[in-house]
C-alpha cells in the first residue's frame, strides 16, 4: 500500500480537497486503484450535528455516515463509494482509545497521546486503506489522506506526530507528503510573495515531516523565479514545486497537475506499476468536460430557495448536481440563491425592498429547487415558492424538506386545510400532514435520523422520474431526515392529483411525489445530489434542467437520450485524434461530420440509414 498525505499551509480553504481528489483522478487514469481518507481535527464524533454555517453541508454516505463535504469531492472525482471510517475526527480517535482503556486493553499503563493516540491513528489509517471502494470490490493500491486544517494548529498536532512516525512504519518508498500552500499576490505591489509558504514548510519540517511536493495555490501563474526561490528555501527540487493558479472550473485541476508532470513524479517516487499509457488519452473525458463547461452557448436561471444561502458550501452537493445536469443539457447554470425568509409577508412589512427583490428573482427563474433543512425558520417562504411553482407551472424540484413543504402547500390550498402543517413546525396542528418518524430519538442528536442508502419502489409506470431513471422498478438513494408524510392523508392528496409514485419497500413511507398536468413538479424525500457525478447527472436534477430549458418532451421522445450518441462520439473522436497524424485527423473529422448529418437527417425521414444507401459508395 502506498500513502499520499496532503497537508495545508498558510490558510484553510485553499483547495486541499480538490488537489487531493485531482491527484486521485490522475492515478485512477493510470489504472491505479485509489481510496481516500479525510482527517478533521475537531472533537465532534462526526459532522452530523454541525450547523451548515460551521463547515458547510453534511455529506451522507451509503452506510449512513455523516461526514465532511470533502468526501463528496472524492466520490465525484474518483467515482468510488466511501464509508464512515474514511472520515477520521479527533472525537472518533479519542472515543476509540477511551473505550479500549475502559475494557482493560491498556491495563497497567498510563494512557497518553504518545504512543496510544498516535498509534490508534496509524492503525485506523492502515485498516481503512485496505477497504475496497470501487465497483469491482478490489483492494486499493494507493490511499490519499487529507489532513484538515492548517499546519501549526494545536488540534492537529497529534495527527502530524502520528504521520511523522507513520513514514518510518510503512517505509519511505511507500509514503509521500504533498504540501498545499498559498502564494499571495498583494494588489499594492502585484508581486507574488513566498514568505508564507517558507514559514509553513519550516513549521512542517520542524514537526518532522518534509514535503516531497509543494503545490502553490495562486491567483496567477507561478513563474520560474518564484519556483526556484521556494525550492531554495523549502528544501525541494524546483521541478517538485507545482503551480496551480485559479482556473475556470475544477475539472481543469487534474489536467493542470498532469501537465505539471505529477504522473511521472508519483510513478518514480512511490515505485508505482503504471502501464505505458498516454495520460492525455486517459484524461480526455475531463478535458472534454472542462472545454464544454467553458463554452456553453446558452444560460438557464434556477432559483434555489434555502435557509443557509449566505454560505455557498451549505448546499455544495446541490450546486454540483445542478451544474452536472446543466452541463448535460448544454446550458450554463445561473444559480440564483434566495433566502427563504425574504419571501415571507413579515419581510414585506419590515424590509419591503428585500421582499420585492426576492420575489423578482423567483419570478424570473426558469426552474425552482427547494433543498433540505431543519427547523421552522424560512419554511413559510419555501411554502410560498412551492405554491408559485405549482400554480404557474414552473419546473420544480423539492428535496427532503422541499417535499414536505410542497405537501403542506398542497394540503392548505388544494385540500382546503388552512392549518395543515408539519409537527416539526407546529406540534399542535389539527392537520399534521408531515409527522415525526416513529423510530426517531429526539433526546439524542447525531446519527438518530433515517440515514444512508435506502430502496425506493416505483408504483406508477407513467412516472416521469421512473423514465428518467431508465424505467427501472426501484432505485437506491441516500437519505437524511427525521420527518415524513403522514400516511393518513395520502389517499386524499392523491385524489386531488398529487401522486406518490415512489414508496419505501414496506410501502409505508412516501419517497417520490409528482403533480399531474404539470411540466415538472417533482419532490423526493431522499437526497439525490449525493450520488450525482459530472458524467452521470442525478435523474431528478436532470429532469429539472430539461424542463427548465424546454427539452424534456424531446428527451422522452428520443427514448431518454440527450442526443443520438453525438456526445459520446465527440469524446471518442477526441481520444483517438491524440494519436493520429494531421491527415488522419482531417479524414476522421470528415467521416464523423457526415455521420452526424446522417443521424440528424434520419430523424426527419430524409435519409434511410442502411447499408449501401449513400451515393459515395458502399457504407456500413
Amino acid at each position: 500500500m502506498k500513502y499520499i498525505l496532503v497537508t495545508g499551509g498558510v490558510i484553510s480553504g485553499i483547495g486541499k480537497g480538490v488537489i487531493a481528489s485531482s491527484i486521485g483522478t490522475l492515478l485512477e487514469a493510470c489504472k491505479v486503484r485509489v481510496t481516500s481518507i479525510k482527517i478533521d481535527p475537531y472533537i465532534n464524533i462526526d459532522a452530523g450535528t454541525f450547523s451548515p454555517y460551521e463547515h458547510g453541508e453534511v455529506f451522507v454516505l451509503d452506510d449512513g455516515g455523516e461526514v465532511d463535504l470533502d468526501l463528496g469531492n472524492y466520490e465525484r472525482f474518483l467515482n468510488i463509494t466511501l464509508h464512515r471510517d474514511n472520515n477520521i475526527t479527533t472525537g472518533k480517535i479519542y472515543q476509540h482509545v477511551i473505550n479500549r482503556e475502559r475494557t482493560g486493553d491498556y491495563l497497567g499503563k498510563t494512557v497518553q497521546v504518545v504512543p496510544h493516540i498516535t498509534d490508534a491513528i496509524q492503525e485506523w489509517v492502515e485498516r481503512v486503506a485496505k477497504i475496497p471502494v470501487n465497483v469491482a470490490n478490489e483492494t486499493p493500491n494507493v490511499c490519499i489522506i487529507e489532513l484538515g486544517g492548517t499546519i501549526g494548529d494545536i488540534e492537529g498536532m497529534p495527527f502530524v506526530e502520528a504521520f511523522r512516525q507513520f513514514q518510518f512504519r510503512v517505509k519511505k518508498e511507500n509514503f509521500c507528503n504533498v504540501h498545499v500552500s498559498l502564494v499571495p499576490q498583494p494588489k499594492a505591489t502585484g508581486e507574488q510573495k513566498t514568505k508564507p509558504t517558507q514559514s509553513s514548510v519550516r513549521e512542517l519540517r520542524g514537526l518532522g515531516l518534509s514535503p516531497d511536493l509543494i503545490v502553490c495555490r495562486s491567483e496567477g501563474k507561478i513563474p520560474a523565479s518564484i519556483r526556484e526561490k521556494i525550492s531554495l528555501f523549502c528544501h525541494v527540487p524546483p521541478d517538485q514545486v507545482v503551480g496551480v493558479s485559479d482556473v475556470s472550473c475544477v475539472y481543469r485541476v487534474p489536467l493542470v497537475l498532469q501537465e505539471e508532470g505529477l504522473v511521472e513524479f508519483f510513478k518514480k517516487r512511490l515505485n508505482l506499476d503504471v502501464p505505458p499509457r498516454q495520460p492525455k488519452l486517459l484524461l480526455s473525458k475531463w478535458r472534454v468536460l472542462a472545454d464544454r463547461f467553458e463554452r456553453l452557448p446558452k444560460e438557464v436561471t434556477i432559483a434555489l430557495v434555502g435557509k443557509y444561502t449566505q454560505l455557498e458550501d451549505s448546499y455544495a452537493s446541490v450546486n454540483k448536481a445542478l451544474k452536472h445536469a446543466s452541463l448535460a443539457v448544454n446550458h450554463r447554470l445561473h444559480l440564483c440563491s434566495i433566502e427563504a425568509d425574504d419571501l415571507e409577508p413579515e419581510t414585506q412589512r419590515d424590509n419591503p425592498s428585500k421582499y420585492h427583490e426576492a420575489w423578482h428573482q423567483l419570478v424570473k427563474a426558469k426552474g425552482i429547487i427547494i433543498p433540505g433543512g431543519f427547523g421552522v425558520r424560512g419554511t413559510g417562504g419555501k411554502i410560498n415558492a412551492a405554491n408559485w411553482a405549482r400554480t404557474n407551472k414552473i419546473p420544480f424540484l423539492g428535496v427532503c424538506l422541499g417535499l414536505q413543504c410542497a405537501i403542506i402547500e398542497f394540503a392548505r390550498n388544494v385540500l382546503n386545510l388552512p392549518a395543515a402543517d408539519s409537527t416539526e413546525f407546529n406540534p399542535d396542528t389539527p392537520d399534521p400532514v408531515v409527522i415525526e418518524m416513529p423510530e426517531h430519538n429526539p433526546g439524542q442528536l447525531g446519527g438518530t435520523m433515517r440515514l444512508g442508502k435506502r430502496t425506493t419502489i416505483f408504483k406508477d409506470d407513467n412516472s416521469l422520474l421512473k423514465k428518467l431513471y431508465g424505467n427501472c422498478d426501484s432505485v437506491e438513494e441516500r437519505h437524511r431526515h427525521r420527518y415524513e408524510v403522514n400516511p393518513k392523508y395520502v389517499e386524499s392528496i392523491e385524489q386531488h392529483g398529487l401522486k406518490f409514485v415512489g414508496r419505501s419497500e414496506d410501502g409505508e413511507r412516501m419517497e417520490i411525489v409528482e403533480l399531474q398536468d404539470h411540466p415538472y413538479f417533482v419532490a423526493v424525500q431522499y437526497h439525490p445530489e449525493y450520488i450525482s457525478r459530472p458524467l452521470k447527472p442525478s435523474p431528478p436534477y436532470l429532469g429539472l434542467l430539461l424542463a427548465a430549458t424546454g427539452k424534456i418532451k424531446s428527451f422522452f421522445s428520443r427514448g431518454c437520450q440527450l442526443s443520438p450518441e453525438i456526445s459520446k462520439g465527440i469524446i471518442n473522436l477526441f481520444s483517438l485524434s491524440l494519436s493520429l497524424s494531421e491527415s488522419e485527423k482531417a479524414f476522421l473529422c470528415y467521416v464523423y461530420l457526415i455521420s452526424i448529418a446522417a443521424v440528424e437527417a434520419s430523424k426527419f425521414g430524409e435519409l434511410p440509414l442502411k447499408s449501401g444507401s449513400w451515393p459515395h459508395g458502399e457504407v456500413h
